[in-house]
């Protein structure tokens, strides 16, 4: 009897962190996509060790690999621009350059456009799904701690006061989909590079 009482309880646990897992993303793509690197170019998740070698998470399509490229704009360096329509996050340097960063962006009927300030920034942050949310999928938790498992990822920015941030993932193989309720995500490497060069109050667009 004990032993049965177990295995529902694992069952149970097993199907709540699965609901959790695919709540925050809202998203029903599965684990597991690989892509290959540019050719002549090795892919490692490990700091590379000759100029060939790429360290990257081999879940995310090599055109979305975070790197810095040509952008002319009238913004000012170190202001954010989200381009929800190529999946692209730029991180502007100045002398028209920026540093791009892959990302996925709101599914249909979640879009959204503006410009606001970082109002906040978390290491690990909690996640309190709002009551719409909720609403759509009822096995969601009110509220999950921070940490490797959460649908948040390592880093998350506040925009304004909106429930919308940029943030990290558990699903680094939606880079590049339309899958959240309107948030940004980002790969847990690359939310904690662009944490560190971000500052609070910084200007964001998302076009």
């Amino acid at each position: 009897m004990a032993m049965r009482a177990w295995g529902l309880g694992l069952a149970t646990t097993a199907m709540m962190m699965a609901s959790v897992a695919s709540a925050g993303a809202e998203t029903r793509f599965q684990p597991g996509w690989r892509y290959a690197p540019p050719p002549g170019v090795t892919m490692s998740t490990q700091r590379p060790r000759h100029a060939l070698a790429l360290q990257a998470d081999p879940r995310v399509n090599p055109i979305y690999l975070r790197q810095v490229v040509p952008y002319p704009t009238g913004e000012r360096s170190g202001t954010i621009v989200v381009d929800t329509s190529a999946h692209f996050l730029y991180f502007v340097l100045g002398d028209g350059r920026a540093l791009r960063y892959g990302i996925g962006v709101a599914r249909d009927g979640f879009e959204w456009s503006g410009t606001h300030r970082v109002s906040r920034k978390a290491e690990w942050p909690g996640w309190t799904p709002p009551a719409e949310m909720r609403a759509r999928q009822p096995g969601l938790p009110a509220h999950m701690e921070g940490g490797p498992g959460n649908p948040l990822g390592a880093r998350a920015l506040y925009l304004g006061s909106t429930l919308y941030r940029i943030h990290g993932t558990t699903e680094p193989w939606s880079i590049g989909q339309n899958v959240s309720s309107g948030c940004i995500r980002m790969t847990n490497e690359d939310v904690i590079d662009l944490y560190e060069r971000v500052q609070l109050k910084t200007k964001v667009v998302v076009l």
